[in-house]
């Protein structure tokens, strides 16, 4: 599902009821713990944060025109799916993750490259994920990104 928002705060009203609470608590705990140099904003459809062109000018590489993404929140069909690039790029975090997980969920990980999908909405770890956004500063995340993507 991709919601035509013109900003975060539109995006989250555009969410059925049950979804409001959890997209915006998310939302407040990335704010709250990724590290000063992300910027927020709409992206492909979903909540993102960015590495600003002002700190990379460089940008995306499959379009230099946009930021550098990082992070996404998007409420789907069946789930939230919260996108971590950097679990996707670095092994090590994916690894710490997926060892972190169970204790702070007692249902199965669902999980692909670089997307949780959380489908019972009312048991989203979220002080797991505050821990996890405040692992890689947007410094760290440009590294990542130049080592693993750009050849």
């Amino acid at each position: 599902m991709q919601y035509q928002a013109n900003s975060t705060e539109d995006y989250i009203n555009q969410q059925p009821e049950d979804r409001k609470e959890p997209i915006s608590k998310l939302r407040q705990i990335i704010k709250n713990n990724l590290p000063n140099g992300f910027e927020e904003g709409m992206s492909y459809g979903m909540i993102g944060y960015d590495v600003p062109h002002a700190l990379y000018p460089k940008g995306y590489h499959c379009d230099p025109k946009l930021p550098l993404p990082f992070l996404s929140i998007a409420s789907q069909k069946n789930s939230i799916n919260f996108y971590h690039m950097g679990m996707y790029a670095n092994p090590k975090l994916h690894d710490w993750f997926v060892n972190e997980f169970p204790k702070h969920s007692k249902r199965k990980l669902d999980m692909g490259k670089s997307c949780i999908r959380f489908k019972y909405v009312d048991e989203i770890p979220y002080e797991l994920l505050a821990t996890l956004c405040k692992k890689v500063t947007p410094q760290e995340w440009i590294s990542i990104y130049e080592k693993t993507f750009i050849k």
